[in-house]
């Protein structure tokens, strides 16, 4: 029984895009053919970067909490020189200043809820002392 049609097998039809040469050689495909036959689609790297920035963009809630921890220290380091400046005499506005930016820095969250008080708690000092320094 022999079977033939779209479906069944063609055996002993030869390869339309090899070319056949009188060595017994390995040949390629003709290249012509073959990107001919490939459609060209649109490159898919866009969404691999979008993907890398999007994971980028979430942080470790340990990161997050270092940074807000060294902002409390600089607030507090920006404060004692504050109140050596007043206690020695030598008040500059370049402190009011570093006391500006620290208080800046303190309105973000950490995600721990201890230290957020804290946190709060020095930028209302900072704020205090803002005010104060504006009455001079």
């Amino acid at each position: 029984m022999r079977i033939s049609g779209p479906n069944g097998p063609t055996l002993g039809s030869p390869a339309g895009s090899v070319r056949r040469t009188g060595s017994s050689g390995f040949s390629l495909p003709d290249m012509a053919s073959a990107t001919e036959a490939r459609g060209t689609l649109a490159p898919k790297a866009a969404a691999g970067i979008d993907a890398l920035l999007a994971l980028q963009g979430i942080e470790d809630p340990l990161e997050r909490r270092k940074r807000s921890v060294q902002r409390g220290k600089r607030a507090l380091d920006v404060l004692d020189d504050l109140k050596i400046g007043l206690l020695s005499g030598s008040f500059d506005a370049t402190t009011v200043n570093r006391l500006r930016d620290a208080a800046a820095s303190l309105k973000s969250a950490s995600g721990d809820p201890g230290l957020d008080a804290v946190l709060s708690e020095i930028e209302l000092r900072v704020e205090v002392e803002l005010a104060k320094a504006g009455q001079f």
